[in-house]
């Protein structure tokens, strides 16, 4: 780390559907056979071809000096076996090319619920302590290639977060 870096905290929040809804939606249980409405995963895969698939992921930790957005989809992620994890999001601003500095959050997810990012809401992470955890991801089949706009605060700022829990 270079001495002009700084090490910004931000305090991860337990996850709930008010605290999270200007980034996207959290998804819980819900009884089978229940009609579709609101509380379920409004999706936008349009674009595409739908990639729902099972990503790996080891040592994550908790910092992060760059945020993704994909603006041609939504994004639904969670974890297998009931680990929580961290995530840090900042509200689209489709009319921007970077995200608003002052308006990243932290959040802490449990494992037994989802999320669903809207388009453009940029996003750091799974981040967690676990040595290994599996994670659903739904997504476009190209997202990565053709939808991935990357914000790097290391460069823009010489800055770098922390989630704390």
């Amino acid at each position: 780390m270079n001495s002009s870096q700084t090490v910004q905290q931000l305090q991860a929040k337990w996850i709930t559907p008010e605290n999270f809804r200007p980034y996207g939606q959290v998804i819980s249980a819900s009884e089978d056979g229940k009609t579709f409405d609101g509380e379920d995963a409004q999706l936008n895969l349009e674009n595409g071809t739908p990639r729902f698939y099972i990503m790996r992921l080891e040592k994550r930790g908790r910092k992060f000096d760059k945020i993704t957005r994909h603006l041609q989809c939504t994004q639904c992620l969670g974890s297998l076996e009931g680990k929580d994890w961290l995530i840090a999001v900042c509200p689209p601003h489709n009319d921007l090319n970077q995200p608003v500095l002052a308006e990243i959050a932290a959040f802490r997810i449990p494992g037994n619920c989802f999320i669903k990012l809207n388009e453009g809401t940029w996003h750091a992470g799974p981040y967690f302590e676990h040595e290994v955890v599996d994670f659903y991801n739904l997504e476009l089949a190209d997202t990565n290639v053709v939808d991935h706009s990357t914000h790097d605060f290391l460069q823009s700022h010489q800055l770098e977060f922390e989630m704390l829990t």
